[in-house]
């Protein structure tokens, strides 16, 4: 576990990684730090296209001392990075900003400092090593599975009643914004217990989230985080399934010839990282739910969830293995 202390101005200082606190509790970025290693890189994990942790040119030792004449620079993968860059700045203190943190911008970063611990002594030389990556949220889901009575499986009523169940399921779960999408339908006809045959159609959907930006109504507070919406997404459709039951149960006169199937509806949460992206809890403790960028040596071509090895991949993010 990495030591953290409260500073004077009350902002937090971090030896390390950077902590994957609650959603609810995410500290600004402005109030964390990160300080360096003398003995080992520092992983950093930035969250794409938002504002990075400060990471410090300096130890935690060299933290609570007095630098006499200290002197910053900073390298990047593109070389030395300068104070007026637009998207990686570097304060009067040395401490390392980004903005808007793109996937390009993963890699490894080095500060180097020189310094005079009192005004009499030589000048000291340190280099510190920062692996700062990209990550993601993770691209989750509910798939679900439920079963029809139907008609005779060369009907066209059976693919009538498909588009309108579809059709009544997007329907409810629009304002989250959320979608539905029909991963599959096949009608089968089955031999019951001690019955005869009868026709059902097998019906495989997914509910997942779309960006709140892209949704019907535009949102940025805690309601329209991914998983909330998701959610409530999800106990909407399980109400509905109980509801085509209850409304079976109140019907005095013969059964539809399409009609849900009591107790059939199954359901599973599935994680998904986009192409480039995987996680690993053994390389990233700190960030376990992230979807963390590949790095060099292996590749994420499809939305699974880990980044398989590929030793011709020189990149962060490889999305193939050439």
């Amino acid at each position: 576990m990495e030591n953290k202390r409260c500073l004077p101005d009350g902002r937090k200082e971090i030896v390390g990684y950077l902590d994957r606190l609650p959603r609810s509790a995410q500290l600004p970025q402005d109030s964390v730090k990160i300080v360096g290693s003398p003995n080992i890189p520092v992983k950093v994990y930035v969250m794409l296209h938002q504002k990075s942790p400060h990471v410090l040119c300096v130890t935690q030792r060299l933290r609570n001392s007095e630098l006499v004449d200290p002197s910053f620079q900073w390298h990047g993968p593109k070389g030395k990075i300068i104070s007026e860059n637009s998207t990686a700045q570097i304060t009067s203190t040395g401490s390392l900003v980004f903005q808007n943190f793109e996937e390009s911008m993963s890699g490894v970063y080095t500060c180097f400092l020189e310094y005079k611990p009192t005004v009499e002594e030589v000048i000291k030389n340190l280099q510190l090593k920062y692996v700062v990556y990209a990550y993601r949220e993770p691209h989750y889901y509910y798939q679900f599975t439920a079963r029809y009575h139907a008609a005779p499986c060369n009907s066209i009523y059976n693919i009538s009643f498909e588009k309108k169940l579809l059709q009544i399921l997007s329907k409810l779960v629009l304002d989250l914004s959320c979608e539905v999408s029909l991963l599959k339908s096949e009608c089968h006809r089955v031999k019951m217990q001690r019955a005869g045959l009868q026709n059902e159609l097998f019906f495989t959907f997914s509910v997942s989230s779309l960006d709140t930006e892209k949704g019907p109504k535009p949102c940025a507070d805690h309601s329209c985080e991914s998983s909330k919406r998701l959610s409530k997404a999800k106990n909407l459709i399980e109400r509905f399934f109980n509801q085509q039951v209850e409304v079976l149960g109140r019907r005095a006169e013969p059964l539809p010839e399409i009609y849900y199937i009591e107790g059939t509806l199954q359901m599973v949460w599935i994680n998904r990282c986009f192409p480039g992206y995987g996680m690993n809890i053994l390389k990233h403790p700190r960030c376990p739910e992230c979807c963390v960028i590949c790095s060099p040596g292996s590749y994420n071509s499809r939305d699974g969830i880990h980044c398989l090895q590929c030793n011709s991949s020189l990149v962060f993010g490889a999305k193939a293995c050439l």
